[in-house]
């Protein structure tokens, strides 16, 4: 029992630091956030609620500039006011700004927020593990070496979270009638929109999946949705 004392440790220390990361999220976003009041964007969320049989979908705009949309773990939908400005300016469409709303919808949905708080947990005890034993044969280097194997596999793990929310959003989108077209010009966009460079890090070190690779994956779907049965 004694050996495994550190490893039950590090997965208390991650499920209160997860927690702790929700709340001070939280109140970060009730302090800086206020209900998004735009017609045009009304107009296509009050589709995605119908296709998911719900009255509405309140979306919120949070007051910071990076371009960007979240779900929180309390199941509410943000876009930044970054995002929103590019919306105001025509650089982005409502179409599009639906697809994004629809993208975070699918991580709630899917219950991301509740997996990633295991996947956190675990990922502690395993950094834990293998530093306990890397260190034995390699000090010093054990934990460099740990950080790196368990930072990859979070990376693996967030990349799926988003592929899924995106099939889910290209379902969405097509049952309400918009369809994926808008999903797969906004990627297109996005690193124009973010002010990121392509191929600044390989795609097995992100927590998002490279852009190509997600509107192929897109392609795909469409395709197969498409054809004849």
């Amino acid at each position: 029992m004694i050996k495994f004392t550190p490893i039950l440790l590090a997965i208390l220390y991650a499920l209160a630091m997860y927690r702790f990361s929700v709340w001070r999220t939280g109140k970060e976003l009730d302090r800086k956030s206020t209900e998004l009041a735009d017609p045009h964007l009304k107009r296509l969320t009050d589709r995605l609620a119908a296709s998911l049989d719900l009255h509405r979908i309140p979306v919120y705009v949070y007051e910071i500039d990076p371009v960007n949309g979240l779900a929180a773990a309390d199941g509410r939908i943000f876009i930044t006011r970054g995002f929103y400005r590019k919306f105001q300016n025509g650089d982005v469409t409502g179409e599009e700004m639906a697809s994004v709303i629809a993208h975070e919808l699918g991580h709630v949905a899917l219950g991301h927020a509740r997996r990633r708080m295991i996947d956190f947990s675990g990922q502690n005890a395993l950094r834990t593990g293998l530093i306990m034993v890397l260190g034995r044969f390699v000090p010093f280097v054990g934990v460099w070496i740990a950080n790196i194997l368990t930072s990859l596999l979070s990376a693996r793990l967030s990349r799926a979270d988003e592929y899924e929310a995106d099939a889910y959003a290209a379902a969405l989108l097509t049952k309400a009638g918009i369809g994926i077209a808008p999903q797969i010009s906004l990627f297109r966009k996005l690193d124009a929109l973010t002010e990121q460079r392509a191929g600044m890090a390989p795609a097995w070190l992100l927590s998002h999946p490279k852009t190509g690779e997600r509107i192929a994956a897109l392609e795909h779907l469409e395709r197969k949705w498409h054809r004849p049965i």
